[in-house]
């Protein structure tokens, strides 16, 4: 092949036949079957399985659709300018190469995209009741969950679409914890997406006695989009994955297996879902609806963008008291930037990423630096009989403290109590005599 190949080097023969015209086209044409044979590969032997899954954690996920369809292009090192042949050939950008990899990345896209179905919302009167009480009588409550939502929502959504997704999911939280990542509920659940202690380990999240994740919305968000994504792939549908987000996966499995029906709607006609599951699905769905068009029923979407802080790395056991101290920060707003810190404290033995408010991160740092030790003034040596002249402004207590001796000694050694004055001219004994 090296023999061939080297003929193409040459001049260009003066009729190209079929066989020529391959050689000539040389490294461009074997570019791009290889990306080709790349392009197949992934249809064969890429297609996400479909079915039950285990619940993985929620940071182990695998790559996102764009980082898994990415086609390797061969690269020369830095510095080489030539081919692996040595043919002195200048590498140059492959276009069919380019557009058969661009292609292998949409297809992946579409195809985990392709395993999850939209979100849709059924208009039957279950959904518009909560429509009209979200409207109506509570409207005050989802104006303040409205209100805090623009500070989470694109996280949220771009978290989802990751993931393959429906970016409607977003609202799920709406009706979990009103957009409140510090909401905690009557049975202890709690965050953002109020995940209960063994279910937020279960997908990554870290809840022990200095750190609770569940309160940290970005890492939520992702482990709640693991576990609906499971949860969809189990039942098949996002009723049914909502359903068992709120009342477990195995009471919805019992619901299905005596009722005989997979249909959501079919099973809150029946006493097999409790009052809040039966009524958590249609509430998401109002919510969804007042979430895409939030003009159309008087809303407005309101918050900050989410995380618009600034990060520092601090040492094990840090105290966040010390650094309001040390930089002059109040107390209450570093525990609020950092509500996973249970004790207010960075976990022991670990380097941790605490928030601080924006424009704050070298005060901090400052806070944190090592403190030089003050140089105290050596003591002045004391003969056996000394004697000391009061002078102005002076006072037993000052002059004890010159001579590194305690208040008690020198009133003793001079019969002096302590209300006694001495006057500037006095002479104080500040040696115990022997």
């Amino acid at each position: 092949m090296r023999r061939a190949r080297r003929k193409c080097h040459g001049a260009r023969p003066k009729k190209l036949t079929p066989a020529a015209g391959l050689c000539y086209q040389g490294r461009t044409f074997s570019m791009a079957i290889r990306a080709a044979g790349l392009l197949l590969t992934a249809g064969f032997l890429g297609i996400p399985a479909m079915g039950l899954v285990a619940p993985v954690a929620a940071e182990s996920l695998p790559p996102t659709p764009l980082e898994a369809a990415a086609v390797p292009t061969p690269q020369l090192e830095s510095g080489r300018g030539e081919s692996e042949e040595g043919s002195g050939e200048a590498t140059e950008m492959d276009p069919w190469a380019d557009a058969l990899a661009e292609s292998a990345r949409l297809n992946a896209v579409a195809r985990l995209r392709s395993e999850f179905a939209e979100y849709s919302v059924a208009l039957n009167e279950d959904v518009r009741y909560f429509l009209d009480r979200f409207t109506g009588s509570r409207r005050e409550v989802v104006e303040l969950w409205m209100g805090r939502s623009g500070r989470y929502l694109a996280m949220i959504r771009e978290v989802f679409r990751s993931q393959g997704l429906p970016m409607d999911l977003a609202f799920t939280a709406m009706i979990e914890s009103g957009f409140n990542p510090r909401a905690v509920s009557r049975v202890g659940a709690k965050g953002l997406w109020q995940f209960m202690a063994p279910t937020a380990r279960r997908y990554g999240l870290r809840v022990d006695r200095w750190v609770d994740e569940r309160l940290d919305p970005e890492k939520s968000t992702v482990a709640a989009a693991a576990y609906l994504r499971d949860l969809y792939r189990q039942f098949g549908s996002w009723e049914l994955a909502q359903a068992a987000y709120n009342a477990g996966e195995v009471t919805v499995i019992r619901a299905i297996r005596v009722t005989g029906s997979s249909d959501f709607w079919d099973l809150t006609r029946t006493t097999h879902l409790r009052r809040e599951t039966r009524e958590f699905v249609p509430a998401i769905q109002a919510a969804t609806l007042i979430g895409r068009d939030p003009d159309q029923y008087g809303f407005a979407v309101g918050g900050d963008a989410w995380d618009d802080t600034e990060r520092v790395t601090v040492p094990g056991s840090t105290d966040l008291r010390r650094l309001s101290t040390g930089a002059g920060l109040s107390l209450e707003m570093l525990r609020g930037l950092n509500p996973t810190l249970v004790r207010g404290i960075t976990p022991p033995g670990t380097r941790w990423d605490v928030r601080v408010p924006p424009g704050t991160r070298e005060g901090v740092l400052a806070a944190l630096a090592p403190r030089r030790p003050v140089a105290k003034a050596p003591r002045r040596a004391v003969a056996a009989h000394e004697i000391h002249v009061v002078r102005p402004q002076e006072t037993v207590s000052s002059i004890a403290q010159l001579y590194g001796l305690s208040v008690a000694d020198v009133l003793r050694w001079n019969r002096l109590e302590r209300q006694d004055h001495i006057r500037p001219g006095d002479r104080l004994r500040i040696a115990q005599l022997r």
